[in-house]
């Protein structure tokens, strides 16, 4: 077991407001000052949603993911960045892959991919197979790594149908993400159950949603894997929902999980290396 691990922080998400807390970062500049916060302190990869600066709701416009990107890689140039896909609020190609068609030094290293459709409680996550297999097609013409996001053991499976379609190059990365009332349960049998059901040359990360994330966190910590960690997520720090959390109170009590057994996060460069960018 590798004493290293991927730290995939995930700050802003769908479905957080200013309202629900004060602590998430819905502005553009918010974002980047919080992305660099978490890189100086051990993040090494990030998973990011945008915002529109005018009505806080999600957007897919590449131009606001751009300029996300490019201020975060003013400071961390090396930091593996992933811009969201998601099927919760966009339901055609060109809007939800639109993030895809940045260039240059604003290209992104990874674009989410989620496994198969889904419900959250109050919303449901569309993703059709010829979704799911059309921006897998465009990130492999691009150059762009899909981040696999798993929420039950289906998904997984699905993976390696991807894979056999060689839409998919190694090595994979995967997102295991559990506790979702539809989903995957966070226990250690069905964790345990679906990091041994994936492919060869693989790489994960354990997430857990609500209150399930610190456990989720931990049992992933232990069993060698890498960690998903942000307000995304969760954005409580107790399980009683007593204290609103701050992404860097959730990072920073990871890592001394980490650091008490004896794992510490990859560095920007090293990251690159085990996740095969250039």
């Amino acid at each position: 077991m590798s004493k290293k691990f991927i730290l995939n922080f995930t700050p802003t998400g769908m479905i957080p407001t200013k309202e629900m807390t004060k602590a998430v970062p819905i502005q553009t500049d918010e974002i980047i000052e919080q992305v660099t916060e978490a890189a100086d302190i051990g993040v090494n990869m990030v998973h990011i949603h945008a915002r529109d600066p005018n009505t806080g709701e999600p957007t897919y416009k590449k131009e606001i993911y751009g300029e996300i990107i490019g201020g975060i890689k003013k400071k961390h140039k090396d930091l593996v960045l992933c811009v969201s896909l998601s099927g919760r609020t966009f339901p055609e190609l060109e809007k939800r892959s639109e993030p895809l068609d940045l260039t240059g030094d604003v290209k992104p290293d990874f674009g989410s991919l989620t496994l198969s459709s889904l419900n959250f409680p109050k919303q449901a996550s569309i993703n059709s197979p010829e979704m799911v297999q059309a921006l897998a097609k465009k990130m492999l013409d691009k150059g762009i790594r899909p981040e696999l996001e798993a929420f039950d053991l289906g998904m997984v499976n699905y993976a390696h149908y991807l894979i056999n379609k060689k839409l998919v190059k190694p090595p994979y990365y995967f997102n295991l993400i559990l506790g979702n009332i539809a989903s995957a349960q966070s226990n250690l049998m069905t964790f345990g159950l679906m990091v041994n059901e994936l492919p060869k040359d693989s790489i994960w990360s354990g997430g857990g949603i609500g209150k399930f994330q610190l456990s989720m966190n931990a049992m992933s910590i232990i069993a060698g894997g890498g960690v998903r960690i942000g307000l995304e997520d969760n954005i409580y720090f107790d399980e009683e929902k007593t204290h609103l959390a701050t992404n860097k109170e959730l990072i920073e009590r990871l890592l001394l999980i980490a650091k008490a057994l004896g794992r510490t996060p990859y560095s920007h460069k090293e990251t690159r290396e085990v996740l095969g960018l250039n």
